[in-house]
């Protein structure tokens, strides 16, 4: 059973920093492109619209991702190390010392690129889907009863849901060959036991672009998205429950801002 949990602390020490910075950044790249919008079109009521929410949650992505990619780089290896593996890392700080000593610095950072690539659409989605649900359902409120009711925590769970959903699906192929190109340069990869119970030595990519070929041309194109169902069963409602988590957080602390504002 352990065996499931594995990577699990490295997980949870990088999801605490990610989701704050995510959550900021993304408030602070909406004002300032919102403040953009309305000064070059010269309305001061214009409001974000789902394209421009794509683009703050793009940044907010972007800049989460590069602050937290060390810990999500360590996870992985934790995640897929063996009982056979010849090296075995003891925790976090022992899997990020001997990466560093064994492959470099660098190495930290192996999958950066398709990771940045894929969080574009998979957190841009993620904010603009959310978002513009939320004002579809507010004014579908209104013209069935003419009130503008305060939406439900269940009403916002079901939105964040359908926006974890998108942007999960449109960017999962890039998380497939970001966890690929994770395990590019470690000398004990070939004791990962693949899915048919078998040992063998994993193909070696030189970027993005050759990880893509190599994974379609041996393995089919459903291959990128080999995961997608048990990896949504635990993403979907983590990204529904982490929006209407830090809304209440926002509304007992700061009632007078919303993530919208």
């Amino acid at each position: 059973m352990t065996g499931f949990f594995k990577g699990n602390g490295a997980n949870c020490a990088r999801i605490i920093p990610n989701s704050a910075v995510k959550f900021y950044s993304y408030e602070q790249a909406s004002r300032a492109i919102l403040w953009l919008y309305q000064t070059q079109t010269g309305q001061e009521n214009a409001e974000l619209t789902p394209v421009l929410r794509l683009g703050a949650g793009a940044c907010a992505g972007i800049i989460a991702m590069s602050a937290t990619y060390p810990m999500d780089m360590v996870r992985g290896r934790l995640t897929v190390q063996t009982s056979d593996s010849p090296t075995r890392y003891r925790g976090m700080v022992h899997a990020a010392t001997t990466i560093i000593k064994e492959e470099g610095p660098r190495a930290l950072y192996k999958g950066w690129l398709p990771s940045v690539i894929g969080v574009i659409p998979y957190v841009g989605l993620n904010f603009s889907v959310y978002e513009s649900l939320k004002v579809w359902v507010s004014k579908r409120n209104v013209q069935e009863s003419g009130l503008e009711p305060e939406l439900t925590v269940l009403t916002k769970l079901g939105c964040g849901a359908v926006a974890g959903m998108v942007g999960q699906t449109v960017a999962y192929p890039l998380d497939v060959v970001r966890r690929r190109l994770q395990m590019v340069g470690w000398k004990d990869a070939s004791s990962v036991i693949t899915a048919d119970g078998q040992r063998r030595t994993p193909v070696q990519y030189t970027g993005m672009v050759d990880a893509f070929r190599k994974t379609v041309a041996n393995e089919g194109f459903g291959a990128l998205y080999k995961g997608l169902v048990p990896n949504s069963v635990k993403v979907v409602p983590s990204i529904a429950i982490a929006f209407v988590t830090y809304e209440l957080v926002k509304e007992v602390l700061h009632p007078e801002y919303r993530i919208t504002d």
